[in-house]
């Protein structure tokens, strides 16, 4: 099996990729984990920490060869206001539940998720679901191309949200 040991960020990197992997936004910020690629090859991705991978980013194998990274279609909805105010209003409160979020040239963009839709439906926007390539930002504290993501396990599974314990409302936690 071939062995992903670096990354080459889109537009750092020239000649021809051996093999393709397209991966959801979920599978492109991971440390270690084995994939499948276009042309049925097996991968194993194994980098010393975890790794924002962006659409155009390429990894580079063990025996040389490089494998170009293509971001999946999901479900995803764009978001649009009305006036700038209104955009500033609905990120704001996209960004006081934490979710992530792509800016794009005119509007925003988040997983879809119908109760999502409606909050920014009532806050004046419009949401037009399409499936597209999701790519968030990677956030404030995200050091430039690495993702600050506590995904050091072999898991295919997102991050749990951490447990409340009883009480812990009381406490303001």
């Amino acid at each position: 099996m071939r062995r992903a040991i670096a990354v080459h960020q889109r537009g750092s990197w020239s000649g021809p990729a051996a093999d393709t992997v397209v991966l959801d936004q979920a599978h492109r910020h991971r440390r270690r984990f084995t994939f499948d690629t276009v042309s049925g090859g097996r991968v194993l991705l194994d980098l010393a920490r975890p790794v924002r991978l962006r659409d155009g980013d390429a990894l580079a194998c063990d025996d040389g060869a490089l494998i170009l990274v293509r971001a999946a279609d999901e479900p995803v909805m764009d978001l649009s206001a009305p006036d700038p105010a209104a955009l500033l209003r609905i990120a704001w409160h996209l960004g006081n539940r934490h979710l992530p979020v792509q800016i794009l040239p005119d509007g925003l963009r988040i997983r879809a998720d119908h109760v999502i839709a409606e909050m920014v439906r009532g806050l004046g926007g419009t949401v037009t679901e399409r499936s597209a390539p999701f790519d968030p930002e990677p956030g404030a504290y995200a050091g430039g191309h690495h993702h600050h993501h506590h995904d050091e396990e072999e898991e295919h599974e997102p991050p749990r949200p951490p447990r409340v314990l009883a009480g812990d409302h009381d406490r303001g936690a």
